[in-house]
């Protein structure tokens, strides 16, 4: 079973999870900024992927400028954001039990089968 983090208004979110569905996968999506994870989901997901906060974040975002955070704050403020402001998650990821992916490219969602 994979769970998905989806943002139905991303083309790239769409994209990935037809790539899955496509493939007959289980997948249990979730809208997360209607379903926001909280702190330690963050962290779980963070640790799946294997990267730094940074790297599961659109630091594009006006909401990250607003928030006075740069690519170089500390880890735990990030962490913090993400959760709060779940926004910024860079979207999609795919969940797997044992592994994580963020979905950009769309094709890169395979990699958590």
């Amino acid at each position: 079973m994979i769970t998905y983090w989806h943002n139905p208004r991303c083309s790239k979110s769409r994209a990935g999870l037809a790539l899955l569905e496509e493939r007959g996968v289980a997948v249990t999506v979730r809208r997360y900024l209607e379903d926001a994870p909280d702190l330690a989901e963050v962290r779980r997901v963070l640790a799946l992927l294997g990267c730094a906060p940074i790297e599961m974040m659109r630091p594009g975002e006006p909401q990250f400028k607003a928030l006075g955070l740069a690519r170089e704050s500390a880890a735990e403020d990030l962490l913090a954001a993400i959760a709060a402001h779940p926004i910024l998650i860079e979207r999609p990821i795919a969940i797997g039990a044992a592994r994580a992916v963020i979905g950009r490219p769309p094709e890169a969602v395979l990699g958590v089968l």
